[in-house]
């Protein structure tokens, strides 16, 4: 689960790492009198979005007035914001963060993921945060800096200290370095977090360590003991078919490609995923029915995935296991039936009662594919979506 700067920033503060004072605001008015209450003399206003790149697409702007905090404000609310995050049709800006602005001496990164590859929380750092931080990392990885800190005993005082002095930060500076990786390390854990972003994590002309912008990702399977952080959730900045999904228990997640996918199991879904890809093709979403492929649960799957104007082909990969074929066939059948299938179905089945689904299918007076392994599927589904073109 993903959740908005300010959100990430309140978080971030409850567990002492220093952030600049701010509020967020849904009107121009609102916006105007948080500039007031901060009493400085120059802001910031923060388009609240979840998506990265929003300065250059013009979602954080300076101000130095609080009729010009009312004025930003009011062209960012209600604005579609376009980065390379969000795709051409961009997301709609319903919320902006006014914030004191601060003088900056230096921009640093910092971030922490779980790296599947170490197994562990991994810190990273570079002493080129900022808008370019992504080209930096994708060109010139050396400039990022890395430890893993051992799940036994955490992240220790010496790792960050190494980090520290490898950005080349002074000793006071190196400090406040040393004392905020702890903090965030701890926030990360104790939160269940999936990633954090610092960027920028700005070094002040007086010296000072403040986390300017903050980026925050939960897994989501934990949340069930975080209430408060669930309670951050904003549904206007999901994805409507994945929210369906989740109220009927299916796994669901919007891609880009023209092929759906229906299975049962993650890692028969990612496979089925890397098939289609390698002949050519791009799944459009993945989703797992999980162990009940009941035939409504095939249906709402069928509905989710159609929903997608891209989807110009569907297949289905599943395995009868808790559930024998002949059952899957009959959802299946049913399912098509209900929702008017309009693209090619593809369908492959293995398991108890394979043979029995199967004859099912072929038996069915509707227009489905039928295919005895993955790879057939995969290709017939690929053609499928060629012989559109």
């Amino acid at each position: 689960m993903n959740v908005h700067e300010y959100q990430a920033k309140d978080i971030l503060a409850s567990f002492g790492v220093p952030v600049p004072s701010g509020k967020v605001a849904t009107t121009a008015d609102e916006a105007a009198a948080v500039a007031r209450e901060l009493g400085s003399d120059k802001f910031v206003v923060k388009a609240q979005i979840h998506a990265g790149g929003r300065g250059k697409g013009g979602g954080v702007k300076l101000a130095n007035s609080v009729d010009e905090v009312r004025e930003i404000a009011g062209q960012m609310i209600g604005m579609d914001l376009v980065t390379h995050q969000t795709g051409p049709e961009g997301k709609r800006v319903e919320k902006v963060l006014v914030a004191e602005a601060v003088d900056i001496d230096q921009e640093l990164y910092l971030g922490m993921v779980i790296d599947r590859a170490s197994s562990s929380v991994t810190l990273m750092a570079s002493a080129e945060g900022g808008v370019e931080i992504e080209t930096i990392a994708a060109e010139r990885p050396e400039a990022i800096l890395k430890e893993a800190a051992d799940p036994a005993v955490g992240l220790l005082p010496f790792q960050a200290n190494r980090v520290a002095y490898g950005l080349g930060l002074e000793t006071p500076v190196a400090r406040q370095f040393v004392s905020m990786a702890m903090k965030l390390y701890k926030t990360f854990t104790e939160t269940d977090a999936s990633l954090m972003e610092i960027n920028p994590l700005a070094v002040l002309t007086d010296g000072k360590l403040v986390a300017l912008d903050a980026k925050m990702n939960f897994d989501d399977n934990a949340l069930y003991r975080h209430k408060d952080i669930e309670a951050l959730r904003d549904p206007s900045e999901e994805d409507p078919r994945e929210l369906e999904a989740k109220e009927n228990e299916l796994s669901y997640v919007s891609l880009d490609g023209t092929i759906g996918c229906m299975v049962n199991g993650a890692g028969l879904a990612m496979s089925t995923m890397d098939i289609i890809k390698h002949y050519g093709a791009e799944p459009a979403n993945f989703l797992d029915v999980g162990g009940r492929a009941t035939a409504e649960r095939v249906t709402i799957a069928f509905k989710l995935i159609l929903s997608d104007p891209n989807v110009k082909a569907i297949l289905v990969n599943i395995f009868g296991g808790i559930v024998a074929c002949d059952l899957i066939a009959e959802g299946v059948l049913t399912a098509v039936e209900e929702v008017h299938l309009s693209v090619p179905l593809v369908v492959r089945l293995e398991g108890t009662n394979v043979e029995r689904g199967r004859q099912m299918l072929a038996d069915s007076d509707l227009d489905i594919i039928t295919a005895e392994d993955l790879d057939e599927a995969a290709k017939k589904a690929v053609a499928a979506v060629s012989a559109q073109a």
